[in-house]
């Protein structure tokens, strides 16, 4: 292992390591990072899992909220009435984000009237922030849409990590070109309304997930100026669903700083090793089998261009290019049988 075959008449010596060589080595450790079952990995899957538990039992809860708020009987009405009138009886519309609110039963010393209901903004959709508050817009959203939907966004090559790798980092071109691809393979319309589904732009898995979520609601002003009331029960478990998406982003965090640290560890050996056989040999020492000759004979060029008889036949095969169908024939396999042999 480490050598490459001997050749007649020459001396065995060791293949020297390369940047495309550390660059395989470090690709090949890092799709092991992703599937190998670590306590970060677990985490971060079991808080999806819960997200996904969470999920219809909220909504179910929202519908009776909203329902409570908006009587069924009341909306069939309004529909009605716009089938006769027209438009300027348009007032129901589909919404999947909501501001919950409760009054507290007692108010602290410091606190006035002002301060008795307590509300906070729960908005459905793949994106919906899953921070505390009562914001629209902000980063949470798409944290939580990239890694709950990771392995569709890896499925179109595309990086659901890129939030966890630059955590701490400031904006820069290669962290924006990623989440716009990200955005763009999930269906994520930048230009879209938050407030109803009849300005929603959505498409693919964006549309899909949102499209569950929807309910009717009287009134076609933003959320906010429509405060629907719960009482404090339905208002907590709201927090609880909205803290579980919260935790997926934290685990997620959490699952790729510990193979960013990996590889980082994994750089700054492979950039210190001078043969190949020691980038296989600590492959070999972390559990993963690697062929050298695999990685020697699959380089860019797809030919194992520093065994010198693979090399000359592929500058052989660069000239003198005009042959019949039964040569090119006899030439590959020329070359393939030696590739073999060597």
């Amino acid at each position: 292992m480490g050598y490459a075959k001997k050749q007649k008449g020459h001396k065995m010596s060791k293949i020297r390591m390369n940047t495309e060589f550390r660059n395989k080595i470090l690709n090949r450790y890092v799709e092991h990072a992703e599937t190998e079952t670590t306590q970060e990995q677990q985490s971060f899957l079991q808080a999806r899992e819960k997200v996904d538990q969470l999920y219809p039992q909220a909504f179910r809860l929202a519908e009776d909220v909203v329902s409570d708020a908006y009587p069924p009987e009341d909306v069939a009405t309004c529909k009605m009435l716009k089938g006769k009138y027209g438009s300027p009886l348009d007032v129901v519309a589909k919404d999947k984000c909501f501001y919950f609110s409760y009054a507290k039963d007692e108010l602290e010393e410091d606190e006035n009237e002002d301060d008795r209901n307590i509300s906070e903004h729960f908005d459905f959709g793949l994106f919906g922030e899953c921070d505390s508050g009562s914001t629209y817009d902000n980063q949470s959203g798409k944290q939580f849409a990239y890694a709950y939907k990771r392995e569709e966004l890896k499925a179109k090559d595309c990086n659901p990590d890129i939030f966890a790798q630059q955590n701490g980092k400031d904006e820069n071109p290669h962290k924006t070109k990623h989440i716009d691809a990200n955005d763009k393979a999930l269906g994520f319309t930048r230009g879209y309304s938050r407030y109803n589904s009849d300005d929603d732009n959505h498409v693919g898995i964006t549309k899909s997930f949102d499209s569950q979520f929807y309910l009717d609601i009287i009134g076609t002003s933003h959320c906010r100026s429509r405060t629907i009331a719960c009482n404090k029960d339905q208002f907590l478990f709201f927090k609880i669903w909205k803290q579980a998406k919260a935790n997926v982003i934290t685990c997620h965090q959490k699952w790729i700083d510990s193979i960013e640290k990996q590889k980082s560890a994994m750089k700054t050996g492979l950039k210190a090793y001078r043969y190949l056989s020691e980038g296989v040999e600590l492959m070999k020492e972390l559990g993963i089998e690697l062929d050298e000759a695999e990685l020697v004979r699959c380089n860019s060029t797809g030919l194992t261009i520093y065994n010198p008889v693979n090399l000359a036949s592929m500058i052989k095969g660069m000239k003198n290019t005009t042959m019949t169908r039964e040569q090119k024939i006899a030439l590959r396999m020329k070359y393939e049988s030696e590739g073999k042999i060597n």
